[in-house]
């Protein structure tokens, strides 16, 4: 994946920053819930009495939203330069990490960090040191694969 310097859009990106951050505000206020992706796609696996509503109307939501957005603007090509395999286990390892973490990246980045849990203090530089080590591996040790 490589970003295009040129088209980079500070404004936009602040914008979608503030209403990532209002949309987990409003879903802590008004069903008291975390707003970690993880926690709620693993809801909607084992639903309680009274829990899936909302739940799948948060995933719709997800799904809904970038679909109407390319109906008002043209979105940026999708391009992923990895083979399917390796996009399994990725996906695989990021299941499996979630569940061991207690949380995903939403949940512990956006929501935990903004509540100063510290679970998720830690949890949120254990992955983005993991990201940082991982690039400078991929990049300056391994050939520059990334």
């Amino acid at each position: 994946m490589t970003i295009d310097w040129n088209a980079f859009t500070p404004w936009s990106s602040l914008v979608g920053g503030a209403l990532i951050g209002l949309s987990a505000l409003l879903l802590l206020h008004a069903n008291g819930r975390i707003a970690g992706i993880s926690g709620i796609l693993g809801g909607l696996l084992r639903p309680s009495q009274g829990d899936h509503r909302w739940r799948v109307a948060f995933v719709l939501g997800l799904v809904a939203a970038p679909l109407l957005w390319a109906l008002v603007t043209n979105l940026p090509p999708l391009i992923i330069d990895a083979d399917w395999p390796l996009l399994i286990i990725a996906g695989l390892l990021v299941g499996v990490s979630t569940r061991y973490g207690s949380g995903c990246t939403s949940g512990h980045g956006v929501c935990g960090v903004s509540r100063l849990s510290p679970r998720s203090l830690v949890a949120t530089a254990a992955f983005m040191t993991s990201g940082f080590v991982t690039v400078f591996v991929a990049r300056h040790t391994m050939g520059g694969i990334l």
